[in-house]
């Protein structure tokens, strides 16, 4: 299998520098990035799984924007501005649940899963009032591996097209299939940048992750995808090991894999907010909520194989603890970044050979920026 991600010529631009520090600090440049970047790309709002039945829903921000996305009775899923029709009060106020129809508290307006006004107390009385022109307001959704992902753009590329450089790359891990075993909230007073950058390379592995250098060599990272919006490759897990606390297999593998597999763990960032995590025996996500230039919020999901939870020996924490840790880790020392990236001090520092593909994700980042 590793053969079909062979490693490709990365190109290192020997002048590549870290960011000016007016991009972790401007408060111009974050609405830039809102508007250029998060209000017209295709990004990650969560998996099909948090809706398992018709009625389910969770609220997602992008952009500052405030969406409703729900699985209607038709079992569609589908997103919406979470602003009533009626004198533009937020609908939803709970993070997730199950409900029949969206009603607004204010004045009882009420909307069906698929949008359409279904209620409108005493609008009747109002002369050329007509329900059917005002349902919610829908935003742009589409699936990709299961993961659900919003755009708020006009005209956006379609989620097809954005997504083919990386038809069936990722088809034996199962990821539609997949059920989360834990999610964490992580809020980091860091620019969300540094989260990217730093979890695209190894470079600091050795000494801010001891416990993971022992099980997966820092300097064992081949890369595969080194342009564009998705980038990264993989690393070497130790024999018979696997990325636990325990150092051992947590669950049933995710996919059908041989035992070449279980010595590798893919690590890819989408552009602009997803890092994908691919383990032989669960999948990690973290998805990215810009806040402001010096505060993100990460989700953090841990997907195993449907399967695994019903067997007496399936063990989530194993994993889950293992990487609490590593991800605390690495924002430590992003918010020590996002310090000294603040001082009167700073000055962009050169990247290293091994810090390639950051230095692609910059690139990549500019481009959409300007």
């Amino acid at each position: 299998m590793i053969a079909a991600f062979r490693k490709t010529a990365e190109t290192f631009h020997a002048d590549a520098k870290m960011l000016p520090q007016r991009n972790f600090v401007s408060p111009e440049i974050f609405a830039a990035e809102r508007e250029k970047i998060f209000s017209r790309q295709w990004v990650l709002v969560g998996h099909q799984s948090q809706l398992a039945e018709p009625g389910d829903y969770f609220l997602a921000e992008v952009a500052g924007e405030s969406l409703i996305v729900a699985k209607d009775q038709r079992s569609t899923i589908r997103a919406f501005y979470n602003v009533c029709r009626h004198r533009g009060a937020r609908l939803c106020e709970e993070q997730n649940g199950h409900t029949a129809a969206i009603q607004c508290s204010y004045h009882a307006w009420t909307y069906a899963l698929d949008g359409r006004l279904i209620g409108a107390p005493h609008m009747d009385e109002t002369p050329g009032f007509n329900k059917a022109e005002y349902p919610l307001k829908p935003a742009r959704l589409g699936l990709w591996e299961g993961f659900i992902f919003v755009n708020l753009a006009d005209c956006p590329i379609p989620l097809e097209e954005w997504f083919a450089p990386l038809a069936g790359k990722f088809s034996r891990w199962n990821l539609g299939a997949l059920r989360s075993a834990k999610r964490i909230e992580y809020d980091v007073r860091a620019n969300w940048k540094l989260m990217f950058q730093n979890y695209s390379e190894c470079y600091h592995c050795l000494g801010v992750h001891p416990e993971l250098s022992k099980i997966s060599p820092y300097d064992s990272a081949e890369n595969d995808l080194t342009k564009g919006p998705f980038l990264g490759g993989f690393m070497r897990i130790a024999s018979d090991k696997s990325l636990t606390l325990s150092g051992n297999a947590c669950a049933l593998p995710v996919g059908d894999f041989g035992d070449e597999d279980f010595r590798f763990v893919f690590y890819y960032s989408i552009f602009p907010n997803m890092l994908v995590s691919l383990h032989p025996d669960y999948v990690m996500v973290h998805q990215l909520e810009p806040q402001s230039p010096e505060r993100t919020l990460i989700f953090c999901d841990w997907f195993f194989n449907p399967e695994a939870f019903e067997r007496s020996d399936f063990d989530p924490n194993d994993a889950i603890e293992f990487w609490d840790m590593v991800n605390k880790q690495d924002w430590h020392v992003c918010e020590l970044s996002q310090q000294g990236i603040s001082s009167r001090a700073y000055e962009p520092g050169p990247y290293s050979a091994r810090e390639s593909i950051p230095a692609a994700w910059d690139r990549e980042y500019l481009r959409h920026l300007r």
